[in-house]
């Protein structure tokens, strides 16, 4: 079986440790052992589960009181699609003295006990067992590392798009007579405002994670709310017209979206559910490497399509209703962004939210464009 295009430091065997060039971090704590098995899965049946046995010993490495020498974790995979082709499974193991390690990774079948059933399915067939070596590494960076995941992706193609974003907002605010640098001033601060929220909007909706504001993740959701809010006030602060100032923010907010969900594929977040469909893409949530609906793709030709649709409305188009283009934008992303959640590989948070969504971004996007097309 072909390597994967986003994991081409796939090992020749099955067991492969987190590598990281920096040589200036082998030693600072904390330190990690990110190890990854990899295996083929089934080429048909039902569903089912493996068992991966992690285990090492240190081989070199300076003394550490109080830290393990040796580890033994084991890791599930519940439900392994057949068809799915190659499957990674990353684990971390924290609290390990540094230095070079021999890691061995075993599956195992977990018979059930005398007096009960047999489970309805088992691996078809054995899997490999490896053994390999490699060193420990700083911890921040193996939480990250993993088969197909590009550490700094994420950030950078963020960045980039915000940057996309601010340069098409300036040219079209200049061709619609607006004050460019207040514009973009209040722009950048809206930005930083929305980086807020997207993270108190994640902690909201993942209570469970109990991570600090820093170390949180970001939603989208929570950007668009505090950005958009804070471009209102801010527009009415600076004394720009609030409609227009919208409308010529619309086309840049969904083309930073587009180059920015490039970087949700190579950085391991948004992942879509695993797919035996030869349309799959392999990508890892940073814990499993697997073919999915490459769903970060999906949702980035959708906002790269409404982008156009609005860039072209903003150019050519003389609405007679100022920020209604910048309406239509944002609710038709929200409703195509709510049709592709149930091919995230992400429980959903509530239980009628998606449904709310729904009807209350079709609605108010069929409103807009009714409006639009009536003046």
């Amino acid at each position: 079986m072909r390597r994967p295009v986003l994991a081409r430091d796939m090992p020749a065997g099955a067991v492969q440790v987190t590598s990281w060039s920096c040589e200036s971090m082998d030693d600072v704590d904390p330190q990690a052992l990110g190890v990854t098995y990899w295996f083929d899965a089934a080429l048909s049946g039902d569903p089912y589960p493996v068992n991966v046995r992690f285990s090492g010993r240190r081989l070199t490495g300076p003394d550490t009181p109080g830290r393990a020498d040796e580890f033994e974790v084991v890791h599930t995979l519940n439900d392994v699609l057949p068809g799915s082709g190659r499957v990674a499974v990353t684990a971390r193991v924290p609290g390990l003295a540094p230095g070079e390690w021999e890691v061995t990774a075993t599956p195992v079948v977990r018979h059930a006990p005398a007096d009960s059933p047999a489970p309805p399915n088992l691996p078809p067939g054995p899997l490999p067992r490896g053994t390999t070596v490699g060193r420990t590494t700083f911890k921040p960076v193996a939480d990250v590392r993993a088969p197909g995941v590009r550490i700094g992706a994420w950030p950078a193609l963020v960045a980039l798009g915000w940057l996309f974003a601010l340069a098409l907002q300036g040219v079209l605010a200049a061709d619609r007579d607006l004050p460019v640098a207040r514009l973009l001033l209040v722009s950048v601060l809206a930005s930083l405002i929305g980086l807020v929220g997207a993270k108190v909007y994640y902690l909201l909706t993942h209570r469970e994670e109990k991570a600090g504001l820093l170390r949180a993740g970001m939603s989208v959701q929570g950007f668009v709310v505090g950005a958009v809010g804070s471009v209102v006030l801010g527009s009415w602060w600076a004394g720009i017209p609030v409609g227009p100032m919208l409308d010529v923010t619309a086309p840049g907010l969904l083309v930073g979206m587009t180059i920015g969900r490039l970087g949700c594929l190579l950085g391991g977040c948004c992942v879509g559910r695993p797919t035996a469909s030869r349309w799959g893409i392999w990508s890892s949530d940073r814990r499993v490497g697997v073919r999915r609906i490459p769903v970060q793709l999906l949702e980035s030709s959708l906002a790269g399509l409404i982008a156009a649709a609005t860039l072209a409305a903003v150019v050519l188009a003389d609405p007679g209703v100022d920020g209604l283009l910048f309406v239509a934008g944002v609710a038709a992303y929200t409703f195509g962004r709510q049709v592709l959640f149930p091919l995230r590989g992400l429980p959903r948070q509530t239980k009628h939210g998606r449904r709310l969504t729904l009807a209350v971004a079709g609605l108010v996007l069929l409103a807009a464009l009714s409006v639009l097309v009536s003046v």
